[in-house]
């Protein structure tokens, strides 16, 4: 996505509140009505890494496993406004993003009737998409556009793109880390952008804030009237190295490693590899600059969404690929492994430990308090030294009341291998997802979560957690 700069003691049994959902009712649109397409199986020499078909029931959220919903108008402590200048508020509603029970993912922009604009923006849970070594990554989906155009369209700033992992937790080191825009539009104009952001901002290889980038009109139908294939391709199989844009398999942008030189080149890809996102925003820099003039207007229209058939990662060649997802998540009596998603409320035992539904799908483990526990049998971890764990986690503590989520191998009691500090999230189903490092631990194991506070009051609910090598 083009960017300007990044840059008193709770119950221990809380209960959700009830949200009521709006139901958006949009005006019937002329959607490309062709079959549906699954996630195409790889081509000959291709590995499929991982993908979501969004084939959930209608009105329901995209998988927590897969996709961290963002919420507001910034990560916490980043740059306002995404960075981007975009004035929505994004939402984990569904009236926001949902299935559509057709298979498909929608994300749809909302004017409330006090003018107030909201959206979804969604990342995946994976960090570390990149080429094998020698080979090339293939990042892909199938799309349609907002279907709006004209005066009605403005502001209206549709994209699938991809950001480098430093970025997550940091907010601070955009552009070097590198982003790659798999398809963005604005508008309602029948083009699709694709660009590259890198380097240092103003200026510099990648001349920022504006990126290397090219556009075309999307082949036959117009980009907001049927579905269309956009897919990027990381090649390292090549000297140089080369990055690739194709909208229904015609390329039409490149930018190779011979244009960006080090070390910007090495700052983008010599890291753990990307997270990918999907989002509709409005207005803001890209839409702006493009009408000349400030967006969305009084003519903008509410509620066309950007529909996601699939999206897919492939790899091919090189010496080794990316361990495959989408990964099993641990079942009920456990024998899963640290790199797939542990689901918090598959615990094998728990001390203190409540369940309760959870806002973005499924359940997750609440009123945790110091010396909580939740145990988790016979995971793997394998022979290669996880480098660190995430845990996807809510809190909506008091002000001065905050405590650390440890884990733990073998015993509850056992010096902790890896923990973090967590306070007030913005709410109890406010969600975050929270690194920590660990020391080296190999080979199978009990794994506990543990719970640790100065203060006798609940701190945190835990979603899911999984570690990273």
């Amino acid at each position: 996505m083009t960017v300007t700069a990044r840059p008193g003691a709770p119950a221990r049994r809380r209960l959700l509140a009830t949200v009521a959902m709006t139901a958006v009712v949009t005006t019937a649109l002329a959607v490309n009505m062709t079959a549906r397409a699954d996630v195409p199986p790889p081509a000959s020499g291709w590995s499929l890494v991982w993908s979501d078909d969004f084939t959930g029931a209608a009105n329901t959220l995209p998988s927590s496993a897969n996709w961290i919903i963002d919420t507001g108008t910034s990560y916490p402590g980043g740059p306002a406004n995404w960075g981007t200048g975009e004035i929505q508020t994004y939402t984990n509603s569904t009236a926001n993003v949902s299935h559509d029970g057709a298979g498909n993912l929608r994300i749809t922009p909302i004017r409330s009737a006090s003018g107030q604009w909201t959206s979804a923006r969604i990342e995946t849970t994976r960090t570390n998409f990149k080429p094998p070594a020698g080979g090339v990554l293939a990042i892909e989906g199938r799309i349609q556009m907002p279907n709006v155009t004209g005066a009605a369209a403005a502001g209206y700033w549709p994209a699938f793109w991809a950001l480098g992992s430093p970025y997550r937790g940091n907010y601070q080191n955009w552009p070097s880390i590198g982003e790659f825009d798999v398809m963005e539009n604005v508008n309602g104009i029948n083009s699709v952008w694709g660009v590259l952001h890198c380097g240092v901002a103003p200026g510099g290889p990648c001349n920022e804030s504006n990126g290397i980038g090219n556009s075309r009109a999307c082949p036959g139908s117009t980009c907001q009237s049927a579905f269309h294939t956009y897919r990027f391709e990381w090649d390292t199989s090549t000297n140089p190295d080369q990055l690739r844009w194709y909208v229904d398999g015609q390329q039409y942008h490149t930018v190779t490693e011979a244009q960006i030189g080090q070390p910007h080149w090495s700052n983008m890809t010599s890291h753990a590899g990307y997270f990918l996102l999907l989002n509709v925003a409005m207005g803001g820099a890209f839409p702006n600059g493009v009408a000349g003039s400030g967006t969305p207007t009084a003519n903008t229209v509410s509620g066309r969404p950007m529909l996601v058939d699939y999206v897919a990662v492939y790899s091919r060649g090189g010496g080794s690929t990316n361990p495959p997802t989408n990964p099993p998540t641990n079942p009920p009596g456990g024998g899963g492994s640290v790199y797939s998603t542990i689901q918090a409320e598959a615990f094998n035992a728990q001390n203190g430990v409540a369940v309760e539904a959870c806002s973005e799908g499924g359940q997750n483990i609440a009123a945790l308090r110091n010396g909580d526990w939740a145990r988790y049998d016979n995971i793997d971890f394998g022979s290669t030294p996880a480098r660190d764990f995430v845990a996807r986690v809510a809190s909506g503590a008091g002000s001065g009341v905050s405590g650390l989520v440890e884990v733990r191998i073998d015993s509850p009691t056992a010096t902790p291998i890896g923990s973090f500090a967590i306070g007030n999230t913005g709410g109890w189903q406010s969600w975050r997802s929270v690194p920590g490092n660990v020391s080296a631990v190999t080979g199978r194991h009990t794994v506990y979560l543990t719970f640790s506070s100065g203060q006798p009051n609940d701190f945190v609910n835990v979603n899911w957690f999984h570690f990273r090598s």
